[in-house]
């Protein structure tokens, strides 16, 4: 089974990474990115909310763009 970029398991993280930030790293076993990715966009939605003062904290959606592309460009170390 392959595990580059285009997978199916890279896929199905990435879209996992688009709801929830971090959801798809943890779905690959990277704990540590994970959960930073999640705390990158909990602090992007809090610092433009904050900015803005919104109800559309645009901030934890480019971040979470970011985590889905991170998550779907991810190939397992070989070794």
């Amino acid at each position: 089974m392959s595990t580059g970029p285009g997978s199916a398991g890279n896929v199905i993280a990435a879209i996992c990474s688009f709801f929830i930030p971090g959801l798809g790293q943890l779905v690959q076993g990277r704990v540590l990115s994970a959960v930073l990715w999640f705390l990158a966009a909990c602090a992007a939605g809090v610092i433009t909310w904050l900015l803005t003062l919104s109800l559309f904290p645009f901030g934890w959606f480019v971040v979470s763009v970011l985590s889905c592309i991170s998550a779907a460009m991810y190939r397992r170390p070989v070794g």
